[in-house]
């Protein structure tokens, strides 16, 4: 009834458990873990029958009943074609049968959200659905010092990308936070951008999840990794590229001296350069990070949450302080996004990048510094917002 993650494979268990099982099996660091193979969502069966709670308790005792990360493994999610980065459910920090139980059936509960079918309305024709099937992936929770996202080299000559912060990866892909930046070019040398790693996510012992709370004021521009962490990523990164035939867009966590791997799919869309500085600034023109491809002038709206969703017209810029997965629809209407926080790695970015709009992250005070209603131009190349 379940798969060991070492014997995943994508038919019954999805590409996030099928990749993460074979690298466990060319023995890289790999969470250990199992799969509870696809179910159909259409067909209603979300519900944890007795044998399948029976057999997860069994492999949480193989385990040794650890701590737990719950994630989604669709067999439709992290393709060359389209990541569905974020689109579906994690429930982090989970311990016990019980609670694993309840986990599976949000992770699975979440392929019917209708950030999902925007998504892949976008991706597919409209009388073509997702291939359905979600797999749910357990694994040991690794509780991070430090964590983030690495894209292993597009071309040939290309630099490899790290972006990392305090604690767990959730405030990097989710953009929570403005992470430090390192690349590293194929000679091996190493250039850092430091970020304002203002809070940090990391599992709470007491009662259970996660929790986030405020990083010491001396550590919020300290680096999270140093040179030769960065080059044993760096290495790790190439491996799991040649491993698995191609780019890869790589989570990791780091914990002591050990590195680990918690996700690998492929780069769906080429990343713009790190903004350049030579140049002087527009007057009046504010500089972030460039997160996605393309310039564009439109009309800028300030979207603080949910509440300001139906603001939106076609064509606005939408200028935010991070988005998370329920704004995905927004991406389909919105001409471009600025967020405060984030990086280029966020998945924020990796889909404004699928949906071809131009992106610029980690805009400090531009909810405050951009007035809503005005015009603007875009430069997600450039990672520039120029008052027009």
């Amino acid at each position: 009834m379940l798969t060991r993650l070492a014997d995943a494979d994508q038919e019954s268990c999805g590409g996030k458990a099928t990749m993460l099982g074979g690298l466990l099996r060319a023995g890289l660091p790999v969470p250990d873990g199992f799969v509870i193979p696809k179910a159909d969502p259409a067909a209603g069966n979300m519900k944890i029958t007795r044998s399948l709670r029976a057999a997860v308790t069994a492999e949480l005792v193989r385990l040794g009943d650890p701590v737990v990360a719950v994630r989604s493994s669709a067999t439709s999610e992290d393709s060359t074609e389209a990541s569905a980065a974020g689109q579906y459910e994690s429930v982090i920090g989970v311990r016990g049968t019980e609670s694993v139980c309840d986990a599976i059936v949000t992770c699975r509960s979440s392929a019917r959200a209708p950030r999902v079918n925007h998504y892949w309305s976008r991706a597919q024709p409209a009388d073509a659905p997702p291939a359905p099937g979600m797999a749910v992936l357990v694994q040991r929770m690794i509780a991070a010092d430090a964590s983030g996202v690495m894209f292993t080299p597009q071309q040939a000559g290309d630099p490899t990308r790290i972006e990392a912060s305090w604690g767990l990866g959730l405030s990097v892909v989710g953009g929570t936070v403005t992470p430090d930046t390192y690349e590293v070019q194929p000679d091996g040398s190493i250039t850092c951008t430091v970020g304002s790693k203002d809070t940090r996510i990391d599992p709470d012992a007491g009662r259970g999840g996660v929790t986030t709370r405020t990083v010491a004021a001396d550590q919020r521009h300290v680096r999270a990794l140093d040179d030769r962490m960065v080059t044993t990523l760096t290495g790790l990164g190439s491996r799991i590229a040649e491993l698995l035939g191609g780019p890869q867009d790589i989570e990791w966590a780091v914990t002591g001296d050990a590195v680990w791997v918690l996700q690998a799919r492929p780069i769906t869309a080429r990343l713009p350069a790190t903004r350049l500085t030579t140049s002087p600034l527009p007057p009046q023109a504010l500089q972030g990070t460039p997160g996605a491809h393309g310039t564009v002038t439109g009309c800028a709206r300030i979207v603080r949450g949910p509440s300001d969703f139906q603001a939106v017209q076609p064509g606005d810029i939408v200028i935010c302080p991070y988005t998370d997965p329920a704004w995905t629809p927004l991406f389909r209407i919105a001409a471009g996004v600025v967020t405060e926080t984030g990086g280029t790695l966020s998945h924020a970015a990796i889909v404004a990048r699928e949906y071809g709009i131009p992106a610029v992250l980690g805009v400090p005070d531009a909810l405050t510094l951009i007035e809503n209603g005005s015009q603007v131009t875009l430069d997600g190349t450039a990672g520039t917002i120029t008052p027009t």
